[in-house]
Order: structure tokens, then C-alpha cells, then sequence
């Protein structure tokens, strides 16, 4: 590893507990920070109870939400060659809140493993269909083409579950979820999401060699040793695990895959391996300093954080839109 990237992962390392101590210390409700530190978890100090019981599981699965988003994100535009892919592209995204919606207000009484395991289940499903309809040895453009069409199918279904939602309640609480927040969270979410989060990052560990080689093409991967289909199904099913895990408990949460890893990759060197655990950090990080804006905006009620990452995102639209334009004026 060169000395750019130790500098670059430390720098990441560094900011992150910085970032932490700043969500511990956001809210509307001011605490003493040390004590409640101090008296530790078990204590039935209100301090202590907002930090242990509410703040630090919500400051946790933003760490671990941004890291899965960013990591899938990065595979993802390795996978497609395309530094604009993100895991909603194939319809990861799109497929795990399906799932989730349809759990939630339309299915029976489920445990709460079962959650994330059906938001899996249909970010797979959706990343199946992608497959299916693109063809076998699919480009990486008709591959983008199919997870467009799916894309636009799932949210056509999710547009019709709101049409029909059993009551305004039910609508209300499907629009604010699908808007993305961590509001309300506890380590039960924490808990749920964590295992999920790690398979899908194992997965793409053993996957980062593949995607190494297929960014000289398909036909020089297969050379090397990677033709098949198991590294492809490896890097979908290891995306599905971590974005669909986190979808099951956050909500969609867009722009982190497509923003973190486009603006790493320069600094690794376009190598995707190492752009792989660099932007799971640079996630963990943004998503955590967007959850910290959240908790000190004043206002009757808590911004989604979806909507501020989204404005994250679109301003970085019109910069690439700018930039390429100057690029071809030269």
C-alpha cells in the first residue's frame, strides 16, 4: 500500500471518532457528555440513558449504513465499469424497500430477523430480474439498461403498495421510510443490520481481486482466471447483503454509493480493491456528519436524512455536468 493511501485511511480514521463525539454531542436535548460517558450504561441518569439507550446506537448504525452504502457503491461501479453505477442502478435499492414495505403493512406479525433477511431476499430478486432480462455475458451497458427498466418496474409497485395502503396512517409512515432516517433507532436495528452488513463486506473482500481485473475488461478477467459466473454473483449477492440489510433498517438512503466512491477513486489510484474499503470509511464518515446536520436542524419535525443526502448529491450531478462540459471545450 503506498504511503498516499496509509495517509488517506488514516485521515479517515481520524475523522471518525471526531465525527462521533460530534453526533454524541447533537441533539435537542443538551447532556453532560464525560458524566454520562463516566457513569456508563447501567447508570438510570437521564444523561446516560440518552447517550447509551438512544444517541450511540443511532451514531453506530449511520456508521454502519454509510459504510455498507459506500462499499456497495463502489462495487457496484466496479462490476459495471461505470463511475456513475450505484447499487440503486440494478434496483438493490428499489427491491429491499419493496420487501420491507410490503413486511411491514401488508404481511403478517414477523420476527424482526426476518426483515432484513426479506429485504435481502428482494434486493436478490431484483438483482435476478436485472440478470435475467440483460442475458447472459450481458454488457455493462445493457446491464445498466435492464436495472433501469426494473428500477422504474419496482417503483411503479411501490407507487401502487401507497395507493392502496391500508390506512393515511400506514401512507404517512411508508412515505417517511422510504425518505430515509435513523430516527428512532436502537441497538435492536443495530443488532439486526451488523451481521448482514459483515457477510456482504466478507463477499466483497473475496471479490476485490475480480473486480481488480475486470477493470481491463471482461476478456483479460477471464484470462486470469475469473471467467464464470461466480465472481459476478459474488460481488451482486455481497451488494445485496449490505444495501439490502441497511434499506431494512434506514430506509433508502440515496447518494452515498454514487458520491464517496467517485470522488476516492483518484485518491487509491483507480485501483477498485482498495477503493473498496476507502469509501466504506469516507461513507461511514458522510453519512454520520449528514445524520449530525440532521440532529441540529431546528424544526417541529427531524429532516429525513435521505433528503440531505440528497442534496448532497445533486449539487455533485451539476459539478460532473459542468466539469465534463470543460473538459470537452479544451
Amino acid at each position: 500500500m503506498s504511503t498516499r493511501n496509509k495517509t488517506l485511511i488514516a485521515v479517515l480514521l481520524a475523522a471518525l471518532p471526531v465525527a462521533m463525539l460530534l453526533a454524541l454531542s447533537s441533539g435537542p436535548v443538551a447532556i453532560d457528555l464525560p458524566a454520562a460517558i463516566a457513569s456508563g450504561w447501567r447508570s438510570d441518569s437521564s444523561d446516560s440513558v440518552i447517550l447509551w439507550q438512544l444517541r450511540l446506537p443511532r451514531a453506530v448504525l449511520a456508521l454502519l449504513v454509510g459504510a455498507a452504502l459506500g462499499l456497495g457503491g463502489a462495487a457496484m461501479q466496479g462490476m459495471l465499469r461505470n463511475p456513475l453505477a450505484e447499487p440503486a442502478l440494478l434496483g438493490v435499492s428499489s427491491g429491499a424497500a419493496l420487501a420491507a414495505i410490503l413486511v411491514l403493512y401488508y404481511g403478517a406479525a414477523v420476527s424482526g430477523l426476518m426483515l432484513p433477511l426479506l429485504a435481502i431476499t428482494g434486493a436478490l430478486l431484483a438483482v435476478g430480474s436485472v440478470w435475467l432480462l440483460a442475458g447472459r455475458g450481458a454488457s455493462a451497458s445493457r446491464l445498466v439498461l435492464a436495472g433501469v427498466a426494473i428500477n422504474a418496474f419496482l417503483s411503479a409497485l411501490m407507487a401502487l403498495a401507497l395507493n392502496y395502503a391500508p390506512s393515511m396512517f400506514a401512507m404517512q409512515e411508508i412515505v417517511f421510510w422510504l425518505l430515509g432516517s435513523l430516527a428512532n433507532r436502537g441497538w435492536d436495528q443495530v443488532l439486526l443490520a451488523l451481521p448482514f452488513i459483515v457477510a456482504g463486506a466478507i463477499m466483497l473482500f473475496l471479490a476485490r481481486n475480480y473486480l481488480r481485473a475486470l477493470s481491463l475488461g471482461e476478456t483479460s478477467a477471464a484470462s486470469l482466471g475469473f471467467a464464470g459466473r461466480r465472481y459476478p454473483l459474488l460481488v451482486l449477492f455481497g451488494i445485496a447483503f449490505a444495501v439490502g440489510s441497511s434499506v431494512a433498517v434506514a430506509g433508502t438512503i440515496g447518494f452515498i454509493g454514487l458520491v464517496v466512491p467517485h470522488l476516492m477513486r483518484p485518491l487509491v489510484g483507480q485501483d477498485p480493491g482498495r477503493l473498496l474499503w476507502v469509501s466504506a470509511l469516507a461513507g461511514a464518515l458522510l453519512l454520520l456528519l449528514a445524520d449530525v446536520l440532521v440532529l441540529n436542524t431546528v424544526g417541529t419535525q427531524e429532516l429525513r436524512i435521505g433528503a440531505v443526502t440528497a442534496f448532497i448529491g445533486a449539487p455533485f450531478f451539476f459539478w460532473l455536468i459542468v466539469s465534463g462540459r470543460r473538459e470537452m471545450s479544451l
